[in-house]
C-alpha cells in the first residue's frame, strides 16, 4: 500500500474512533500519524520522524508490536482514551479494524497494584444508583442511595471506592452542581456514554446477559441501580477489552451494611492517604501484607468498615488465633510471599493478554495451597479457627487439578513470545513431540556438520552459522577458501572468510524452518487451549485469590496487633464506648506514648473536651475514632482493654483545608462539614468536632458552637443524641455541662506556670483552668517582645482594665492612648484616668431586675415563689 493510502486508512479509522489518540498496527509495528504521532512523542518521549503522502508531510511515530502495553498502559493512566486497531489477515491480503477503545477504567493490566474501578452513578426516581466494576480483578459493586442526603452519601461511595473513569447517567449530565463536586474530590475521568445503554430495560436485559437466571436472585436496589450496573457492563463490553468473562458475581450492599466515612472524615483520619508529604496513614502502619491483593483488601476495609458483629467476630477469632501461634502464623506468611495476584492474572486470561510467563505465575500460585493448608492443619491453635474456615471453603481439587495441568504442560523458563516454540513440553502432546524429535534431529545434523567438513575434504578454519540474510551457511577461513569442494556454492564473501552454501544444507535449512513454524504454530495453539482453560476456570481463580487476600489481612492484622499489644475489642450492640488506656496507632509508632481512658455509656454521651493547643487533645479524640474503626473491621485495638458497641456512622471535623482556590474560605468548609454531620449523624453515630466556630468572630463563634452542642445533645427537639467529642478554646461552653444532661467535662492536663509549663498528656475529668495559647507561641519561636507585649494585653483584658496602644504620630512621635476592648461589639472605648474600663450603662427595666433580684431573700422564699419570680424577671428582661 502507498504512503498516501496507509495515511489516508489511518485517518479515516482516527475519524471513526471514538479517543484520544489512534494506534494502528502495521506488521510489527503500531503506528501513529499527525497529530498523534506529534502528541505521543511529547507524552511517551518516542522519536517522530516524516512521512510524505500525496505531496503532504505527516508525522510518524510508532513501538513494536510486543512493546505497546507499557507505552499504552501510560497513556491510559494519564487519563487519556486510546484506541487499537489491530491488521487482520483476510484473503487475498488484511485488513485493519478498531477492535479496542482502553479507558481508564477497562485498562487490564494497571502498573500499580491499588483497585482500578469503573463507575456508573445514574438519578433514579428516590435517589442515586451506583455500579463499581474494577475489570482487572473481576469485583462488581452495587448500591443505591435514598432520601435528602443522597447525594452527600453517593459521593462517599464514589470517594470510598476512589474510581478511574465514572460515567454519569443522562439525568445527571447537566447537573453542574454534583458533576462539580465530583470533580472537587475524586481524580477521575469523567465520561458521556452513550444514553441507550442507561434504559431500564436494556440495562436489565444486560445483566441477564451476564449473570443468567442468577440475576434474578440478585436483588437490586431500585431501578436506578439496575440502570448503572447494566450500563457499566455495556460500556466494558463496547471497549472491546473481553473481560467481561471474568465478572461472575454481582455483590449488592446498603448503606446499612457498612460505617458511614464520609470524604472528610477519611481524610481528616488519613486512613488511607496522608495529609502531608511527611505524613503517615493509617494503611501504611498496618501494612504488614505479603501480597498486592492483601493490600488491596486492608485498604477496602480500612475504608469500608461493617457493621455484621457475626463477620466481625470472626475476624477477630481468625486474628488472635494467629497471634497467639506465632510460628504458624510466621509459616503462612513465608508462604503468602511467594502468591502471585491471582484475581487479576484470571482477567488477563479471559482478556486474553495472559503469556506464559504469567502462566506460570498462576501455577506457583495455586502450588502454595498445600504448604498454606499444612500450615494452619498442623497447628494446634490454626486447626479449629476461622483460619481454617476460610481454607475450607476453596475448592481444592480443581485447583490441584489446573495447577497439575499447566505444570504438565508450561516449561519452567518460556519465552515471552508466544510463537517462537518453547512454551510447551513436548513430552505433553504426542504431535507436538515428534515435531520436537524431528527438529532436533535435524538440529543435531547441523552441530556436527563443521566437524564432519573439516574430516572429509582437510578444511581449516570451518564454522557453521546463521542469520536472517543468509540463513544456514558454512563459513570458511580465506587460507582453505580456494580448497572447497564443488558443491558449494558461495553465498558471501567477508575480509577474512567465506560463506558457503550445498544443496543438502539448503534442503536441511528448509526442513528446519518448516519444523520450526509447524512447532510455534503448534506450541501457540496449545497454550491458547490452555489459557482458554484457565479463563474457564476465572471463578475458581479468583476465588483462591481472594482466599490468599483475606489469609493474608489476617496474618498482617495478627503481626501488628502481637508486636504493639493490640487487645482485642469486646463487641457489643449496646451503647458503649469504653477504652483503657487507649493509644492513637499511627503517633504510638514515632514518639513515646501517654494512653488516655475513654468512657461513653447511655448517661455519658457528650464530652467536651479543653486544654492547651499542642497538649494532645486531636490525637486523644481522633484515637477515639480510629480504635472504634479499627474494631469494625474485625482488628484488635491500641489499648489495654475495650468494649466497643457498633456504630452507624463516623464523622470528623478536624482542622480546614483552605479551599479558596475553588471559592471557599476554610470558615465555609467548617460550616459545610459541620452541616453535614448535623444532617447525617444518629444516636448511634460517633462524632469529633474540633474548635467549632473558630473561623469567624469571637460570639459568632462561641453561639454556633453553643447552639451545635445543643443541637448534638438533644437538647433541641428531633435533634440526634451520637457519641460526641468536642473540642474547644470557649471556656463559655464548659458551664453547659452543669445544664444538659449527658454531657461532661475533661481537659488534657498542664503542669507549670509561665514559660515552665509541662504538657502532660493525660486526659481528666473537669474543665481546664485557663488557655495556654501564649505559652505555644513562645515555643513556636514567637519573638519575645511579642509573646512579653500578649501577656500584658492578656492581663489587662482579664482585669478588665484599659490598655496602652502604642502607635507613631504623623510627625513620627511616639504616642500612647488608653482604650478598653468590648468583646461583645467588637468596638474600642478610651479608658478613663485610672485606667479602668468605663461603666456599662443598663436601661432602668434590666436595672429595676437587679434591684429586685438584689432584695430577694433566698433562704426565706420558697422554691415556688421564687421561680415564679424569675419567670416575671425573665418576661420583663424579654421585653
Amino acid at each position: 500500500m502507498t504512503a498516501e493510502g496507509i495515511v489516508g486508512e489511518y485517518l479515516d479509522l482516527r475519524r471513526e474512533a471514538d479517543a484520544d489518540v489512534l494506534a494502528m498496527q502495521m506488521g510489527d509495528f503500531y503506528e501513529f500519524f499527525g497529530e498523534d504521532a506529534e502528541f505521543v512523542g511529547e507524552e511517551l518521549d518516542l522519536k517522530v520522524s516524516e512521512r510524505s503522502s500525496g505531496g503532504e508531510s505527516y508525522a510518524m511515530a510508532g513501538v513494536p508490536v510486543d512493546d505497546l502495553t507499557p507505552y499504552l498502559t501510560a497513556l491510559v493512566e494519564r487519563g487519556y482514551r486510546v484506541a487499537v486497531a489491530d491488521q487482520h489477515e483476510i484473503e487475498g491480503g488484511h485488513e485493519r479494524r478498531i477492535d479496542r477503545v482502553v479507558t481508564p477504567g477497562t485498562l487490564v493490566d494497571p502498573t500499580g497494584d491499588d483497585a482500578q474501578y469503573l463507575a456508573t452513578v445514574v438519578r433514579g426516581d428516590d435517589g442515586l444508583g451506583l455500579a463499581f466494576l474494577d475489570i482487572t480483578t473481576g469485583r462488581f459493586h452495587v448500591t443505591a442511595t435514598e432520601g435528602e442526603d443522597s447525594e452527600s452519601r453517593a459521593l462517599t461511595e464514589l470517594y470510598r471506592f476512589a474510581p478511574t473513569e465514572i460515567l454519569p447517567g443522562p439525568d445527571l449530565r447537566g447537573d453542574d452542581d454534583v458533576l462539580d463536586r465530583i470533580r472537587e474530590r475524586l481524580d477521575a475521568t469523567l465520561t458521556v456514554h452513550a444514553t441507550d445503554d442507561f434504559a431500564p430495560g436494556r440495562a436489565n436485559h444486560r445483566l441477564r446477559d451476564q449473570f443468567g437466571d442468577a440475576a434474578d436472585a440478585i436483588g437490586l436496589d431500585g431501578e436506578a441501580a439496575t440502570q448503572a450496573a447494566g450500563a457499566a457492563l455495556a460500556y466494558v463490553d463496547e471497549t472491546g477489552t473481553g473481560v467481561l468473562a471474568s465478572v461472575t458475581r454481582l455483590r449488592t450492599y446498603t448503606a446499612d451494611d457498612h460505617v458511614t466515612l464520609d470524604a472528610t472524615t477519611q481524610r481528616n483520619l488519613e486512613l488511607t492517604e496522608p495529609m502531608t508529604e511527611r505524613g503517615v496513614s493509617l494503611f501504611d502502619t498496618l501494612d504488614h501484607t505479603e501480597t498486592s491483593a492483601g493490600g488491596r483488601l486492608l485498604k477496602e476495609w480500612l475504608g469500608r468498615p461493617i457493621r455484621r458483629r457475626g463477620e466481625l467476630e470472626a475476624r477477630q477469632q481468625a486474628i488472635g488465633a494467629l497471634a497467639a501461634d506465632a510460628m504458624g502464623r510466621d509459616r503462612l506468611r513465608e508462604s503468602l510471599a511467594g502468591a502471585y495476584d491471582l484475581e487479576r492474572l484470571a482477567s488477563r486470561a479471559v482478556s486474553g493478554s495472559l503469556d506464559a510467563p504469567a502462566m506460570l505465575r498462576v501455577r506457583d500460585t495455586l502450588a502454595l495451597l498445600p504448604d498454606l493448608v499444612d500450615a494452619v492443619e498442623s497447628s494446634p491453635r490454626l486447626a479449629g479457627s476461622a483460619v481454617a474456615d476460610v481454607l475450607d471453603s476453596l475448592d481444592r481439587a480443581a485447583a490441584r487439578s489446573l495447577h497439575d495441568d499447566l505444570a504438565e504442560a508450561i516449561t519452567d523458563d518460556p519465552p515471552s513470545t508466544l510463537t517462537e516454540g518453547g512454551l510447551i513440553r513436548p513430552e505433553y502432546d504426542e504431535e507436538l513431540a515428534a515435531l520436537v524429535e524431528r527438529h532436533e534431529t535435524a538440529l543435531d545434523w547441523l552441530d556436527s556438520l563443521a566437524a564432519r567438513e573439516r574430516k572429509e575434504h582437510g578444511l581449516a578454519h570451518v564454522s557453521v552459522g546463521r542469520n536472517k540474510t543468509d540463513g544456514y551457511y558454512i563459513q570458511v577461513g580465506k587460507s582453505s577458501a580456494d580448497d572447497v569442494p564443488d558443491h558449494y556454492e558461495p553465498v558471501k564473501t567477508l575480509k577474512n572468510s567465506q560463506r558457503f552454501t550445498t544443496p543438502e544444507l539448503r534442503e536441511t535449512e528448509r526442513d528446519v524452518v518448516q519444523l520450526e513454524e509447524q512447532r510455534g504454530e503448534l506450541e501457540y495453539e496449545l497454550f491458547r487451549e490452555l489459557r482458554e482453560q484457565v479463563a474457564a476456570a476465572a471463578p475458581l481463580c479468583q476465588g483462591v485469590g481472594e482466599t490468599l487476600a483475606e489469609l493474608d489481612v489476617y496474618a498482617a492484622l495478627a503481626t501488628h496487633a502481637a508486636g504493639n499489644d493490640w487487645a482485642r475489642p469486646e463487641l457489643t450492640d449496646e451503647d458503649v464506648l469504653a477504652v483503657e488506656a487507649g493509644r492513637h496507632p499511627v503517633v504510638e509508632q514515632s514518639v513515646e506514648f501517654v494512653p488516655n481512658d475513654l468512657h461513653f455509656d447511655r448517661d455519658r454521651r457528650f464530652l467536651l473536651v479543653t486544654g492547651p493547643n499542642m497538649s494532645g487533645k486531636s490525637t486523644y479524640m481522633r484515637q477515639a475514632a480510629l480504635v472504634t474503626l479499627l474494631a469494625q473491621i474485625g482488628s484488635f485495638v491500641p489499648a489495654d482493654a475495650a468494649t466497643v458497641g457498633l456504630v452507624d456512622g463516623v464523622f470528623t471535623r478536624v482542622g480546614a483545608l483552605d479551599e479558596l482556590a475553588q471559592g471557599r474560605s476554610t470558615f465555609m468548609v467548617e460550616m459545610q462539614e459541620l452541616s453535614n454531620i448535623l444532617h447525617s449523624a444518629s444516636d448511634d453515630s460517633l462524632v469529633i468536632l474540633d474548635e467549632v466556630g473558630r473561623g469567624t468572630a469571637t460570639y459568632d463563634g462561641i453561639s454556633i458552637a453553643w447552639a451545635a452542642m445543643e443541637y448534638l445533645s438533644s437538647a433541641q427537639p428531633n435533634s440526634p443524641s451520637p457519641k460526641v467529642l468536642f473540642a474547644t478554646h470557649y471556656h463559655e461552653l464548659t458551664r453547659l455541662a452543669d445544664h444538659i444532661a449527658g454531657v461532661e467535662n475533661v481537659h488534657v492536663a498542664a503542669d507549670g506556670e509561665g514559660d515552665d509549663v509541662t504538657f502532660l498528656r493525660t486526659v481528666e475529668p473537669g474543665a481546664t483552668d485557663r488557655s495556654y495559647g501564649i505559652h505555644v507561641a513562645s515555643l513556636a519561636g514567637v519573638p519575645g517582645p511579642v509573646v512579653d507585649r500578649a501577656r500584658e494585653v492578656l492581663d489587662r483584658l482579664r482585669e478588665d482594665k484599659a490598655i496602652d496602644v502604642r502607635g507613631r504620630a504623623a510627625d513620627g512621635t511616639s504616642e500612647t492612648t488608653q482604650v478598653t476592648f468590648d468583646l461583645s461589639s467588637g468596638q474600642f472605648e478610651a479608658g478613663d484616668e485610672d485606667g479602668e474600663a468605663p461603666a456599662q450603662a443598663l436601661d432602668p427595666d434590666a436595672e429595676a431586675v437587679l434591684d429586685a433580684l438584689r432584695e430577694v431573700d433566698v433562704t426565706e422564699t420558697s422554691p415556688v415563689e421564687l421561680l415564679g419570680q424569675v419567670q416575671e424577671w425573665q418576661s420583663r428582661l424579654e421585653e
